[in-house]
């Protein structure tokens, strides 16, 4: 048994805002570890269960909440397997970690542009006319600093990060920001027109309509949570955006469709305009640029409740930075090797836990904002980030999982999905008789029409 995990939730249900004693009504099943020197799987377990404690609050107060260990773990990692047939490689050819002159430096190319980008700057031809060899990209990298390619592949608009030490970050000017930033910060915004009630207890969300504007991991963590206990999420991605490697794991209980916002603005507050809440992973000010700032979501639905995710957090020089899990690991320390040698190659955690993490703070986020909105009529804007989530982790460093790492043969449900059959990791949590499950299949980014269903 653990009890870093009662005090990790302890510390997330304080931070957006939960009332202290609820905590209790939490309760951690089994034991797992995932194998890292930072409690990943008690910062599942934690994380999961604070959006459950959120969820009872919002749909079924005094409602016990049960988080299984094992399972948490285990969805930290792939809750899909597929059965017959494969999944794509997740990772493009060239990302990865790479030595430098005096360092070492993450290059995450797997947006096309993004690799097209760190292609130019490091001087290997366009991958279009040449794939380029990953041995090549290391002897080309071999001759920056790494603070230096850095630096010109973000000014390029690509993506990479150098590998810090954790005191490193904790003393830079972007690592600083983060630490004076909250767990999950909360403002208020206008009165609701209408509030929505809740479904029945096995489905506690139903009825609820959530517009999710995110990718990759942490946001459609989030939503699939919230679809899991009967919100009905409409996801929307840009026309040439593709995720082949995540659909099936991501893309269940969610319908799908493609907009390019830069045109279809009105079509997309004409769908705000029915929502209840709002969930998006663009960067500070990204919204704004499109004509789809506070003043313009908020004034199509009173009352909404937006939740914000970022990489590198809302403040500092690095806000407007472009990140993922991998990179915000190398930048903040944790993916920093636990010897400092030179020569020691970057240590990352073995799950993407940044992301995972950050999506059921999200989740957590939103039901406690609509507990507010029910309560007091407002809407509100939270925000959440991957470095503030690292450097929480960090905290707890001086409690790494304990001995064997158990194997997980937990129960897994058939499913069949858009691409062929295979199997889910039964849901992790319970929330009274409530259990997660979806009605909507996975399917495609772009297989359904813009528009909810009711």
């Amino acid at each position: 048994m653990s009890w870093i995990d009662r005090t990790l939730l302890d510390h997330v249900w304080s931070a957006v805002g939960g009332t202290a004693d609820l905590t209790e009504r939490v309760q951690f099943d089994g034991a797992r570890g995932i194998g890292s020197r930072y409690p990943v799987a008690d910062l599942a377990a934690a994380t999961i269960g604070a959006a459950g404690l959120a969820l009872s609050e919002f749909a079924n107060p005094g409602a016990q909440v049960v988080v299984d260990r094992a399972l948490a773990a285990g969805w930290f990692g792939m809750s899909f397997r597929p059965d017959g047939w494969s999944l794509p490689d997740p990772w493009d050819s060239v990302a990865g970690d790479y030595r430098c002159a005096d360092g070492w430096v993450r290059l995450h190319t797997n947006d096309p542009r993004h690799r097209q980008v760190a292609l130019a700057v490091i001087g290997v031809a366009d991958p279009a006319r040449r794939p380029a060899a990953r041995d090549h990209v290391a002897q080309v990298v071999r001759g920056w600093g790494a603070r230096e390619l850095e630096r010109a592949v973000v000014q390029a608009g690509g993506c990479a990060a150098q590998l810090r030490s954790p005191e490193q970050w904790r003393n830079h000017h972007q690592g600083m920001a983060v630490a004076h930033d909250l767990l999950s910060s909360r403002v208020f915004t206008d009165i609701a027109a209408v509030i929505p009630e809740t479904g029945p207890a096995t489905r506690p969300l139903d009825g609820l309509k959530v517009l999710d504007l995110t990718r990759v991991l942490a946001g459609p963590t989030a939503t699939r949570f919230l679809a899991g206990f009967g919100a009905q999420v409409l996801r929307i991605d840009p026309p040439d955006r593709e995720e082949p490697a995540l659909e099936a794991e991501m893309t269940i209980g969610k319908r799908c469709a493609r907009m390019d916002l830069r045109v279809d603005r009105d079509v997309l507050l004409a769908l705000l305009a029915e929502a209840d809440v709002l969930i998006h992973g663009y960067r500070p000010g990204a919204m704004d640029h499109l004509g789809l700032g506070e003043r313009e979501l908020h004034g199509a639905r009173p009352g909404l409740v937006e939740v914000m995710l970022d990489a590198y957090g809302w403040s500092g020089p690095w806000r407007n930075r472009r990140g993922f899990d991998s990179l915000v690991q190398m930048s903040s320390g944790i993916a920093f090797p636990p010897d400092g040698a030179p020569d020691s190659v970057p240590t990352p955690l073995p799950v993407q836990a940044l992301d995972h993490a950050t999506g059921y703070l999200a989740a957590t986020a939103a039901l406690r904002a609509m507990c507010e909105r029910r309560r007091t009529g407002l809407g509100s804007v939270s925000r959440v980030s991957l470095a503030r989530t690292a450097m929480f982790l960090q905290d707890f460093k001086a409690h790494p999982e304990q001995g064997p790492v158990e194997e997980l043969t937990p129960v897994r449900t058939p499913e069949q999905t858009f691409w062929g059959p295979g199997e889910r990791l039964a849901g992790p949590l319970a929330v009274g008789p409530a259990r997660m499950s979806w009605s909507v299949p996975a399917a495609p980014l772009g297989s359904a029409p813009p528009e909810w269903l009711s």
